[in-house]
């Protein structure tokens, strides 16, 4: 590989990297994953002798762990305030759909989705809110530990270049 390329592979896996980290804060982007396809291009780019298979099959765990949080939090969220069954599937089922429908989506479907689930279940309006705040507040801690994984892949990342 030319060395043209190699600096062009180094660059755009450092901003994948970089992109990712944004990503576990920005609810657009999908961040661990993009973390770990920017490893991914730094272990090719140096034939896998900088980052090596034991890195990127830790990499790998953290980015499907990462994606378990993101689309169970606001259903954990939602049954730790005692929700329905159905606020619990109505929170899972918002969170993937909102997907679909943006930042805007991202931010609101799990609790719309826990929101109506609960409503369904128990005619209350107070209790639907608690249920559906409740979801969205299990999407915020997700976040958090999203955030926490994409540090440990950066630190994990870093350890495979210096060592």
């Amino acid at each position: 590989m030319s060395s043209y390329a190699s600096i062009a592979l180094w660059l755009l896996s450092g901003l994948l990297v970089l992109i990712g980290i944004a990503g576990t804060i920005i609810p657009a982007l999908p961040g661990c994953p993009l973390i770990f396809v920017g490893a991914l291009l730094l272990g090719w780019s140096g034939d896998f002798q900088l980052i090596g298979l034991p890195s990127l099959c830790l990499l790998g765990a953290l980015t499907l762990i990462s994606v378990g949080v993101d689309l169970a939090a606001s259903a954990l969220g939602a049954k730790r305030a005692g929700a329905s069954r159905p606020a619990i599937i109505g929170a899972f089922i918002g969170s993937v759909a909102g997907i679909f429908f943006g930042i805007v989506g991202i931010v609101l479907g799990p609790f719309v989705g826990a929101f109506t689930g609960e409503l369904l279940a128990t005619p209350s309006l107070s209790r639907a809110t608690h249920v559906g705040a409740a979801s969205w507040l299990g999407v915020l801690v997700g976040t958090a530990a999203k955030a926490a994984i994409a540090l440990a892949m950066a630190g994990t990342i870093a350890a495979a270049l210096l060592f």
